[in-house]
């Protein structure tokens, strides 16, 4: 077990785990982060998308010293009083239904939307291919990422 420090949701976070753990599991039990989900576990469903430096990664496959030295967001650090327009779009577009994946797709669309202000479809359905939902709410995703992008099409 190695002390590492990370900086999480702005704050730096001291913990105590083997180098190879995977970030998803230091989030979730050493952090108690749970918003981040465990979906498939070989990082192909999105569903433990966070961000490190700006970037939509799967920490499920992310391991733990590869975060050192970055910025680490998670859907509890996107915003404080879950404001950001994706999260306020979602509640709009009445997206979750079993809502397991939310914070995936709300992750990966804030990192496209971050670096891409107004998106093309195209562009919106590049980003979000390989986040999967079960429940198959794809167009009100979509739906959802053009209102925080600022105009439904």
């Amino acid at each position: 077990m190695d002390s590492i420090t990370l900086r999480v949701n702005g704050r730096e976070r001291q913990v105590t785990v083997a180098p190879d753990t995977p970030l998803l599991w230091v989030l979730r039990d050493t952090l108690d982060l749970t918003g981040t989900k465990f979906g498939c576990g070989v990082g192909m469903c999105g569903a433990c998308t966070v961000h490190i430096d700006g970037d939509a990664v799967r920490s499920c496959t992310t391991p733990v010293t590869e975060a050192v030295g970055k910025a680490i967001t998670t859907i509890e650090g996107l915003s404080p009083d879950s404001s950001h327009p994706l999260q306020l779009a979602w509640i709009a577009e009445d997206v979750p239904q079993c809502g397991y994946c939310q914070s995936g797709q709300i992750m990966q669309a804030a990192a496209l939307l971050a670096k891409k202000p107004h998106p093309s479809e195209g562009e919106v359905l590049e980003a979000m291919n390989g986040n999967l939902c079960r429940c198959g709410t794809y167009q009100r995703i979509r739906r959802a990422i053009e209102r925080a992008a600022g105009g439904a099409r």
